[in-house]
C-alpha cells in the first residue's frame, strides 16, 4: 500500500549543548557518573541526527541520559579508517567502563581487538561467530554483543531489485570506498548476485567528494546503465551529493539505506540504522545496569525496508514495474 514517508528524527528533550566538550566527570566523581565510550567511524556532523540521537534515545530508554548519571568520552574517527585503532586504544586508555561501536563493522573490529576485557556493543553485518567477535547468537561469552544484520543476503538483494527495475542494464556500477576494510567482502556478494542474474559489475572507487562526481563521469564510459552504492558510512554521509549527481545522471541507483531516500533518492533496500543505533543504547543502558555482555543475546535484524521514491522516478523517468511497488514497505508519492 502507497504511504507517504516521513522522515525519522527523534530527539531527546533537554540534551543540547556542544556534544563534544561535555566535561568528564573527575576521579571523585567517577564512581558515582560512569564514562562509557562513543566509537564511531564518522564524525559529530555524520552522526548527530541519526546515530547519536538514536543511541541517546536506547538509553534513555534504560534510565541514562548524558550529563545527568553518565557521561561519554568521544572517538571520532572522521572516515579515517587507519586511525581507529589509536582512537580505541585512547578510550581502553582513558578508561571507561564500556564502548559502543558505531558505524558498523570497521569500529566493531578494532574494539574488539583493543580490548578483551571493557564490554563492546555493536552493530555489524558480517558473519559474526567466524570473525571471532562472538561464540554464539545466544550465549557470546566474550566481552562484545550488539546487533547483526545479515549483510551477504541485503547485498544480493538489492542487485535483485535493480535488476527488475532495469531488466535491459547489461552492466551495473557499483561505488565503493576502498579505504573501507569491508569493501572487498561486500564486492565479492555482489558479484555473486550479480553473476546469478547474469549482470557483469564494475567497481568504481570513491573516498572523496571529488572522486565520488568522477565515479559519475565515468558511467557513460563504462556504458552502465544502473548504479549500487555500497554500504559505506562515508558515502552514506555524502548522500545529498549522491542524490544530486544521480539526478543529473539520470541513472537508476539502489541505496543501502533510507537516509538516501529521504534526501530524494530513487530507491533503497536495507536495515533501519536508526533502529540498530537505538538498540545499542539499550544494550549499553543494560551493561550499566549489570549485565553481561557475555550472557546478553546478539539481536539480529529481521526487518528490513524497501523503500520507493515516485517523485524522483517521474523525473528519471522511470517506471516502476507494480510488482516493486507492492512489495516496497513506504512509497513517497
Amino acid at each position: 500500500m502507497k504511504r507517504e514517508a516521513m522522515r525519522r528524527r527523534e530527539f531527546i528533550a533537554g540534551v543540547t549543548g556542544s556534544l563534544v566538550a561535555w566535561p568528564l566527570p573527575t576521579a571523585a566523581q567517577e564512581s558515582a557518573v560512569p564514562v562509557i565510550g562513543y566509537f564511531s567511524t564518522g564524525s559529530l556532523a555524520s552522526d548527530e541526527t541519526t546515530f547519536l540521537t538514536a543511541f541517546r534515545q536506547g538509553m534513555a530508554q534504560t534510565g541514562y541520559v548524558e550529563g545527568r548519571n553518565v557521561a561519554i568520552k568521544y572517538g571520532w574517527g572522521e572516515f579515517q579508517y587507519d586511525q581507529l585503532p589509536t582512537i580505541a586504544a585512547s578510550l581502553v586508555r582513558h578508561p571507561v567502563v564500556a564502548i559502543a561501536a558505531i558505524g558498523g563493522t570497521p569500529t566493531a573490529l578494532v574494539a574488539k581487538a583493543a580490548t578483551s576485557t571493557i564490554p563492546i556493543v555493536i552493530y555489524s553485518g558480517i558473519d559474526l561467530v567466524h570473525s571471532g567477535l562472538i561464540a554464539s547468537f545466544n550465549r557470546p561469552s566474550g566481552n562484545v554483543t550488539g546487533i547483526a544484520a545479515l549483510q551477504a543476503d541485503l547485498i544480493k538483494k538489492r542487485v535483485e531489485v535493480l535488476h527488475e527495475l532495469a531488466p535491459h542494464a547489461a552492466l551495473v556500477a557499483l561505488i565503493v570506498n576502498p579505504k573501507n576494510p569491508y569493501t572487498e567482502p561486500e564486492i565479492r556478494a555482489l558479484q555473486e548476485g550479480a553473476n546469478s542474474l547474469g549482470i557483469r559489475l564494475h567497481a568504481l572507487h570513491a573516498s572523496t567528494a571529488d572522486e565520488i562526481s568522477k565515479c559519475f563521469g565515468a558511467l557513460a564510459e563504462v556504458r552502465a546503465g544502473a548504479l549500487l552504492v555500497s554500504a559505506d558510512l562515508y558515502l552514506w554521509s555524502q548522500r545529498q551529493q549522491f542524490v544530486a549527481l544521480a539526478a543529473h545522471h539520470a541513472i537508476p541507483v539502489v541505496f543501502p539505506w533510507r537516509e538516501y531516500v529521504d534526501a530524494g533518492g530513487l530507491m533503497s533496500y536495507g536495515p533501519n540504522l536508526f533502529d540498530a543505533h537505538r538498540l545499542i543504547g539499550v544494550y549499553i543502558g543494560k551493561i550499566l545496569r549489570g549485565a553481561n555482555p557475555a550472557d546478553l543475546p546478539v539481536e539480529q535484524v529481521t526487518k528490513v525496508e524497501f523503500l520507493i521514491n515516485l517523485k524522483t522516478s517521474n523525473k528519471l523517468g522511470v517506471a516502476f514495474p507494480t510488482a516493486l511497488l507492492v512489495r516496497a514497505d513506504e512509497v513517497i508519492e
